[in-house]
């Protein structure tokens, strides 16, 4: 389970695992500008995943990772205001075989965030009202 609270202004916190995950607003949108927007994290996401199975890829190999970077870059709809393309760049060591060049790729494309946007899972809004606590009576 993730626990999302609010530790003021703008910032949202998303806790688990052990882990603490805070976001905020640049200031041009009301925050301070002092951690990555939720967005921006949910774009590195995609980001860090692809350069994780390329890593992953090379080291099982023992493939020299001395110059493997993984760019990714957006394309926007600026009518819809939304993204319609990722496009992830990976850059081969200088030494890279040319026979694992389509492997890396095939690879790469098993990362779970990507096809987790390929096929989405349905998502499910609630809400809830604590319990209200009973009233102290005397008699």
């Amino acid at each position: 389970m993730i626990e999302v609270r609010f530790p003021g202004g703008k910032k949202v916190e998303a806790a688990f695992g052990g882990y603490c995950v805070v976001t905020d607003q640049p200031a041009s949108s009301g925050g301070e500008g002092t951690a990555p927007s939720p967005f921006d994290l949910f774009l590195a996401s995609i980001a860090t995943c692809a350069g994780f199975y390329a890593l992953r890829f090379c080291q099982e190999r023992n493939l020299d990772t001395d110059g493997l970077k993984v760019s990714m870059e957006t394309e926007r709809d600026a009518t819809r205001k939304k993204i319609v393309q990722l496009k992830i760049t990976i850059d081969l060591p200088e030494r890279f075989p040319e026979r694992y060049r389509e492997a890396i790729l095939r690879s790469v494309g098993h990362c779970p965030v990507k096809r987790h946007l390929e096929e989405p899972p349905a998502i499910v809004l609630t809400t809830r009202t604590p319990a209200l606590e009973p009233e102290f009576a005397i008699a």
